[in-house]
């Protein structure tokens, strides 16, 4: 029999022997996948957590993947998204085996570290090539895509921009300076008692209503499009918007002090002056010709009220990696929305005659309405702008931003009544 002293070597030398062969996986390393978007901040801060990662396991690699701009890593990204099973479409997004990781903060960063150094140690697979795979088998490469009226076809993961372009349109139809302009138009044509005059003014003064906002929204896609995926760029609309939330804001409490988005008592006589010429007007061609007048004249003050919704809009609009037409198709469905409150206006006072005025009441709580909407789309532009590709997150900012505003409103009408009578 041998001696310990011997045996005790000989088998440390074997133990010794055995190891790398079980250690191999972790000599094999992971391969992670990060899908960004140029211009996204959270996106930034990942790749640095990432870089910093990689120093400390030399056994991971990181494939980068930009879905904003790229149409192919587009493609790519919401065929991994279909697969996993994951409707929200933001990003970063990474994929650690056939894990998927959404957003960047310190929970998902935590998560993530975790994951990665399981993979380095145990191996894991290229979850992206793992998941398109899957994707392919199950339903090829162009399923999960319907097609929409008007718009085309749209996968249902991007959903979010069609419902925020309706939601954003909708609030900014309730727009007091449009509407204060068009009661007062047909307050006047009532009377005439002329049913056919009412609708064909109205009609016009609608219809050149949206024509002249397309254009001016146009004119702020091109900017935005010109200067291309810049963060501060982003957060600058968000600086804007917070800005013009608050003056909105304001004037629900302080009506007219101060800086007010309004149209400014100079201009009104000269917009009454042109609204009653139309009811003097004789000929077809001449009435057709006043009310394209009084509706651009109208719609350059109205601007003024409301610059900040197309603004913060057509920003979001050119954070999406769409084509120039697919934009217009946008701009041109905000729009629709946006006249929608307008026509009805018209064709309910046409059809009954009436005249009604908007009282400074509604009109203070239209402004608390739009004020903080755009209030919140200021904090997340500047915070978290992907998370407007988010549809859940843009109704849940639309009801909060509905039930607060009718808090403010029953708490002011509860704590000074005599002061809401005065309005």
């Amino acid at each position: 029999m041998r001696p310990v002293h011997v045996i005790i070597p000989l088998m440390l030398a074997v133990v010794l022997a055995v190891l790398p062969a079980h250690a191999a996986p972790a000599e094999q390393g992971a391969i992670i996948t990060l899908f960004w978007g140029e211009g996204c901040p959270h996106c930034e801060k990942e790749k640095a957590f990432l870089k910093e990662l990689q120093k400390a396991l030399p056994g991971l690699r990181v494939k980068e993947y930009e879905v904003w701009k790229n149409k192919e890593n587009g493609a790519l990204y919401k065929q991994v998204l279909r697969t996993a099973g994951i409707q929200q479409a933001g990003v970063p997004a990474t994929v650690v085996g056939t894990a998927v990781y959404m957003g960047f903060n310190d929970r998902t960063k935590q998560s993530i570290e975790e994951a990665v150094r399981r993979c380095v140690r145990d191996g894991c697979p290229d979850g992206v090539a793992e998941l398109s795979k899957r994707g392919l088998a199950q339903d090829g490469a162009t399923a999960g895509q319907v097609s929409v009226p008007f718009l085309g076809s749209i996968d249902p993961g991007s959903v979010s921009l069609p419902v925020f372009t309706i939601i954003i349109g909708a609030l900014d139809s309730f727009n007091p300076c449009a509407f204060f302009v068009l009661l007062f138009l047909l307050s006047l044509l009532v009377h005439v008692r002329s049913r056919k005059r009412m609708f064909l003014i109205g009609g016009i003064f609608v219809l050149f209503s949206g024509l002249i906002y397309f254009l001016f929204m146009a004119a702020w896609l091109n900017v935005f499009m010109i200067v291309g995926q810049i963060t501060a760029i982003t957060v600058a609309g968000g600086v804007v918007a917070l800005a013009v939330g608050g003056i909105n804001v304001k004037d629900f409490f302080l009506f007219k002090q101060g800086v007010s988005l309004v149209i400014p008592e100079s201009a009104k006589p000269k917009l009454f002056e042109r609204m009653r010429g139309l009811l003097k007007t004789q000929t077809m061609p001449a009435l057709i010709g006043g009310t394209i007048v009084l509706s651009i004249s109208a719609n350059a003050y109205e601007l003024l009220c409301t610059a900040g919704f197309p603004m913060v809009y057509t920003r979001v609009l050119t954070l999406h990696r769409l084509t120039p037409f697919q934009y217009y198709q946008y701009l041109v469905l905000y729009n629709i929305v946006y006249v929608i409150p307008l026509a009805v206006i018209v064709a309910v006072i046409t059809i009954t005659l009436g005249a009604r005025k908007l009282t400074e009441w509604q009109g203070r709580q239209l402004k608390l309405v739009s004020g903080l909407m755009m209030l919140s789309l200021g904090v997340v532009l500047i915070m978290n702008p992907a998370l407007l590709n988010n549809a859940l997150a843009s109704v849940v900012m639309l009801g909060a931003v509905l039930v607060a505003s009718a808090v403010i409103i029953i708490a002011m009408k509860t704590m000074r009544p005599e002061v809401v009578k005065q309005i």
